[in-house]
């Protein structure tokens, strides 16, 4: 009995190498965007998996509720940080674009992410910008919510950017809690110091005055929904451990982040008037 058992196990083994040598290796040069801006990749869901954020978020803070009051307060507060540090690390932390936009999360990490140190990690963390950009898009097209500079008749952190009445929920604040997440779970010994950037990195919109405390709040929710998702999708997960063993190799090499840390530690150390 033993041996056709042993035999089975040798053809089911056989079978599961064939299998993995069949699957085609993740790409690190994402497909673009078809007619999309430069720099937009597709992601890794298909139209019909992008979860459908409107049937699980609940509405915006409506106009005169506790809710709305909280968010304003928040927002006045924060304009005492204008031409501060932090302001300065908000203006950074809203430049989506790659190759720049993984550095808001190389001092965290303690390695650079660039497409030639860490390739599978900086397609990554592209591919995900796209897939949690989809997921915000429903709700924020229902509900055009109005920014909060926008009526305050203000400038932003960024005035030579133009916003649509599309503030609820934050996507910068979902991506840069889906980078968190995904970056935490790739590198465990930098996890508590990620997830604070991740914070930080929605916090910032809040301080840029161009969302509200509650759309923040409500792209981080968006944000994990999608790495939920994204757990079930073979790509995603064979990049992902493309990218762990880049972090390992970077932490055995020693190989430090090149962004200028102590500017972001100086930011960050200024209290943002943003309760927890």
């Amino acid at each position: 009995m033993k041996r056709p058992l042993a035999r089975a196990c040798q053809i089911l083994s056989l079978a599961a190498l064939i299998g993995a040598c069949s699957t085609p290796a993740p790409s690190t040069t994402p497909d673009p965007v078809p007619g999309g801006r430069p720099g937009h990749v597709l992601g890794y869901l298909k139209a019909d998996d992008i979860p459908n954020s409107l049937a699980f978020m609940p509405a915006p803070p409506a106009l005169g509720s506790a809710s709305q009051a909280a968010d304003e307060a928040i927002y006045q507060a924060t304009r005492a940080l204008r031409d501060t540090p932090r302001w300065a690390l908000a203006v950074r932390d809203a430049n989506l674009n790659f190759p720049e936009a993984p550095g808001a999360f190389s001092c965290a990490l303690g390695h650079s992410i660039t497409a030639s140190t860490t390739p599978h990690l900086n397609a990554l963390l592209s591919r995900l910008r796209a897939d949690v950009s989809l997921t915000t898009a429903r709700t924020k097209d229902h509900y055009k919510r109005q920014r909060p500079y926008l009526r305050h008749g203000e400038s932003s952190c960024t005035p030579a950017e133009r916003h649509k009445s599309d503030s609820y929920p934050s996507s910068h604040a979902a991506i840069g809690w889906a980078w968190a997440l995904l970056l935490a779970e790739i590198a465990p010994h930098r996890g508590e110091a990620l997830l604070r950037r991740g914070i930080a990195f929605g916090d910032s919109r809040v301080i840029c005055g161009v969302h509200w405390q509650s759309d923040v709040e409500a792209g981080r929710l968006v944000g994990a929904a999608t790495i939920a998702r994204l757990q079930a999708n073979p790509m995603f997960r064979a990049q992902m451990a493309h990218a762990r063993k880049e972090i390992e190799q970077a932490v055995a090499e020693g190989i430090a982040p090149t962004e200028s840390c102590h500017r972001e530690i100086e930011a960050l150390a200024i209290p943002e008037r943003v309760p927890r």
